[in-house]
């Protein structure tokens, strides 16, 4: 595992650590973004794709608890771990229970980070590890480039979201089958119910739109079931 392909999200208000934490990343070899509220942290999850997120609890606006929720609403696959000067047992098992990888307690100590950091990664799912050439897929006459989240086709070049992006990539992986709203929701929403449903039929049709320049392709609706991403030979 080479360290300096993996992109981190460091989302903290305090000026000091905040400084201190992201050159520590990046002398480590690490690409690091430095968010000072969860607002902004959430804007640039919309625009970059990570391979891991580091979360304050407390945050000026919204506490890190309330990012992580949001993540797993928006981009399910991405990691985290959060960093907190709460120490009571309530407190770590809310973070675990949110989905966390890791909760550190402050004062950090910046080479445990970075070894936690690291083992983390190590874990990560194969697609997460994947090369730079794996993470470069074809579609039809179109592109998919997941690092900077562009889908290309001659001329024309679309970004995408992160919820775009996944939801792509969960089609393409399953082309020519049918994936169901059950099996959408799951992995990438974290929830099957009504409203998140509604928001994949939203997100299906964004993609279809895109994918329109290329009629050998077609993002099928199966009635109640789920939909095909279906690719003519």
């Amino acid at each position: 595992m080479n360290a300096s392909k993996k992109k981190l999200l460091l989302v903290e208000d305090d000026p000091t650590l905040g400084y201190l934490l992201s050159e520590y990343l990046q002398m480590n070899g690490f690409e690091v973004v430095w968010a000072k509220t969860g607002a902004l942290g959430l804007e640039t999850l919309d625009q970059h794709l990570f391979d891991l997120a580091i979360l304050d609890v407390s945050l000026p606006d919204m506490d890190g608890f309330r990012v992580a929720s949001k993540i797993k609403e928006n981009t399910a696959q991405l990691p985290f771990i959060f960093l907190t000067a709460r120490a009571l047992k309530v407190d770590v098992l809310k973070g675990f229970a949110l989905g966390a990888v890791d909760y550190l307690k402050k004062p950090i100590d910046e080479e445990e980070l970075v070894v936690r950091i690291k083992n983390l990664i190590n874990r990560l799912p194969q697609e997460q590890e994947a090369t730079a050439q794996e993470r470069v897929l074809q579609l039809g006459k179109y592109t998919l480039n997941k690092e900077t989240q562009e889908l290309s086709i001659d001329e024309y070049t679309q970004k995408l979201t992160n919820r775009e992006l996944d939801l792509l990539v969960y089609l393409i992986q399953h082309k020519n089958e049918l994936c169901t709203h059950k099996a959408i929701l799951l992995k990438l929403w974290g929830a099957n119910d009504y409203f998140n449903k509604k928001s994949l039929n939203v997100f299906v049709s964004h993609l279809r739109k895109y994918l329109q320049e290329d009629p050998s392709l077609s993002i099928e609706n199966i009635h109640r079931k789920g939909f095909i991403l279906k690719e003519e030979a």
